[in-house]
């Protein structure tokens, strides 16, 4: 059987480039920044905190490019990582279908869908027929499963798999690009999967380096979740 599965999916960080102390990521942006000025010199403990809000506020963000955070990223859609990956100022893994078997099949279900609304299909001759979602799904993981049971690789088999098939995926990134992510998927108008884990993400980070990340103001309004029909 197929199983079903509500968003959010979950995130594990997996690193964050830190300076020669081995603790603090503003350490190397400070040490960056501090070369276009010749200013090592005003270098002490606790300045990398303000040397690197001024270069936020200021609009310089290409100095924070010179450190990074690397993100795993479980029970996310396919359709996730295609929004994903857009973003080309960074470096991805993931699992891949090609050698994967998919055959215990996982999907992502939209947020407050019922698995057993019905839909009705037509058949070939016109004959109708009712089956609900999950029914759906489980007729997905059937006819993948047949497929791999005569024969078929992984890599023929996952042409019929739906977008929703859940997924494992690694992005490393600089803290410039992370702010665009943040930006691009955390609006109010982003798709409700991504915008689901990117906001819970966005919340950790401001903790672990809010100099870089608190400037960023959520959106707590969840209304997101349930799009208008053609919207």
């Amino acid at each position: 059987m197929a199983r079903l599965i509500k968003p959010p999916g979950k995130f594990e960080i997996l690193g964050i480039l830190v300076g020669l102390d081995g603790k603090n990521p503003l350490q190397l942006i400070e040490l960056a920044g501090r070369t276009a000025y010749q200013s090592y010199h005003k270098i002490s403990p606790g300045s990398a905190e303000k040397f690197v809000k001024m270069l936020r506020d200021r609009g310089h963000e290409s100095v924070l490019e010179h450190s990074s955070m690397s993100v795993q990223l479980f029970n996310v859609s396919r359709g996730f990582t295609h929004q994903l990956v857009r973003h080309r100022l960074a470096s991805f893994t993931q699992e891949s279908t090609r050698y994967v078997d998919k055959r215990e099949l996982t999907l992502v279900l939209p947020p407050r869908r019922d698995p057993e609304e019905e839909i009705e299909l037509t058949l070939p001759g016109g004959r109708k027929l009712n089956i609900t979602i999950e029914d759906w799904a489980n007729l997905n993981e059937q006819v993948y499963r047949e497929l791999r049971n005569r024969g078929w690789v992984p890599e023929d088999a996952r042409q019929f798999l739906p977008i929703g098939t859940s997924t494992q995926i690694v992005i490393t990134t600089n803290f410039r690009e992370w702010r665009h992510i943040f930006k691009l998927r955390c609006a109010p108008d982003a798709h409700w999967e991504i915008r689901l884990i990117m906001v819970q993400l966005l919340k950790e980070v401001q903790k672990l380096v809010p100099v870089i990340f608190d400037d960023f103001k959520i959106a707590e309004d969840e209304s997101y979740a349930v799009r208008k029909e053609g919207s």
